[in-house]
């Protein structure tokens, strides 16, 4: 066999060099958290043929082939890549209300390296799924799959928000891949849940909806309710929603994403006696004095929110996360970490957790990868160097990311 660290397969391919391309490697971790919600499996090796895993075991298993190359990732952590299941792509998270002015009048050349920057900020911190809801289609300069020149980004796009009837009908045309409706204001934007459209023109909307998936933004008991019984198939955010409509989301298989990180955002950015407020990101700052009263409401929002989620994983809802990132202080890519530490906090365990950011999602929006590590499967991966208990935190510097059964051509651990 020939061993491996990851910076040795990095200079290998630098040179040209081609190692067994058309053989097995063996990729050996000390941790192993497959997406499919089981436990962790400790000291395993992945056999990888082109770039499909063939076989799972245990280290002390590992079959003695002399031409085949060993990654050794023993002191790593290996878990499937992330799915951020809200996301805008051509919306900058700058709190600076200069910048975002400045990013509407870029024009298509300003924005389109916008976007490029915002998937490669994905990929960095292991994201290689998103499901857009932006306008984006004329910025796109790669195949509608969504995979960019090396990133391995899969992009699903429901165009503009849907507002009303007439933006379902004109906005969102049928080469998009889902439909996404703003039932109810987001969270941070609207305090007081109440329906942007009519209950009867979410029903002939999602009548008309040519057979797309469809996301509806909503918030409260009444507007959850409606959206529920017009027939959606997921629910984004999920405010105050209640536990009656949680229950028949669990009765009916509806999708939740519940989006913490917007009121946990509004939360840190309330303020307490001064002119500036840190985000979650030392690079960016919020400006303005702070409001009476925001901290008491955005503290109650997220405790609330949690509660929900605590009660979801107890009905067996299926979850997963969406960051909303692209709002301002909400970064890509650095966010998913951020979700997934609420969802820990709600009490689920890092198994859990893991499932919610990258099977439920990918499975939800048909993407084949990134999707459970198993036998069968695409080896698209993420090492991160250290221990199960360092998660979701060592995501911000990850060891190395595998896609297709070998080493990103883009991505450079800092």
């Amino acid at each position: 066999m020939v061993w491996g660290t990851l910076e040795e397969v990095y200079q290998e391919k630098d040179k040209g060099v081609k190692k067994n391309m058309d053989g097995t490697r063996y990729i050996l971790a000390g941790r192993l958290i497959d997406g499919s919600g089981n436990d962790v499996r400790r000291n395993v090796f992945l056999a990888v043929q082109g770039a499909i895993i063939t076989a799972i075991g245990p280290v002390a298993a590992l079959p003695g082939d002399d031409g085949a190359v060993v990654d050794d990732f023993m002191h790593c952590t290996l878990l499937p890549a992330l799915v951020d299941c809200s996301v805008s792509l051509s919306r900058s998270s700058s709190v600076d209300k200069r910048v975002q002015s400045a990013t509407r009048e870029a024009g298509i050349d300003g924005n389109g390296a916008m976007l490029e920057r915002h998937i490669r900020y994905c990929h960095g911190h292991g994201v290689l799924g998103v499901a857009d809801s932006g306008d984006i289609s004329g910025l796109i300069k790669y195949p509608h799959e969504g995979i960019t020149q090396g990133s391995g980004v899969g992009i699903r796009t429901s165009g503009p928000l849907c507002l009303s009837s007439s933006d379902c009908l004109v906005e969102n045309p049928p080469d998009r891949d889902f439909l996404k409706i703003g039932y109810s204001g987001n969270i941070e934007d609207e305090t007081a849940a109440g329906s942007r459209l009519s209950h009867e023109q979410l029903r002939h909307i999602l009548q008309q909806r040519g057979g797309k998936k469809v996301v509806v933004v909503a918030n409260g008991p009444q507007p959850v309710a409606e959206a529920l019984e017009a027939g959606c198939h997921a629910i984004e955010q999920g405010y105050l929603m209640g536990k009656d409509n949680l229950r028949k989301m669990a009765d009916n298989n509806i999708l939740w994403i519940p989006s913490i990180l917007r009121a946990k955002n509004a939360l840190d950015g309330s303020g307490t006696g001064g002119e500036v407020c840190c985000r979650f990101s030392l690079r960016y700052v919020a400006p303005g004095k702070a409001v009476p009263g925001d901290e008491v409401f955005w503290k109650k929002m997220v405790a609330d929110q949690l509660a929900q989620l605590r009660f979801a994983g107890e009905l067996g809802v299926t979850t997963a996360v969406g960051t909303g990132a692209g709002s301002a202080g909400i970064l890509h890519g650095e966010s998913m970490a951020e979700e997934m530490k609420l969802f820990l906090k709600a009490g689920y365990s890092m198994e859990e957790t893991v499932r919610c950011a990258s099977k439920n999602g990918a499975e939800f929006f048909g993407m084949e990868v990134p999707g459970p590590l198993a036998v069968g499967r695409n080896a698209t991966f993420l090492i991160v160097r250290g221990t199960v208990k360092q998660l979701p935190r060592k995501l911000s510097y990850l060891e190395g990311i595998y896609i297709n059964g070998l080493p990103s051509t883009t991505y450079r651990k800092m």
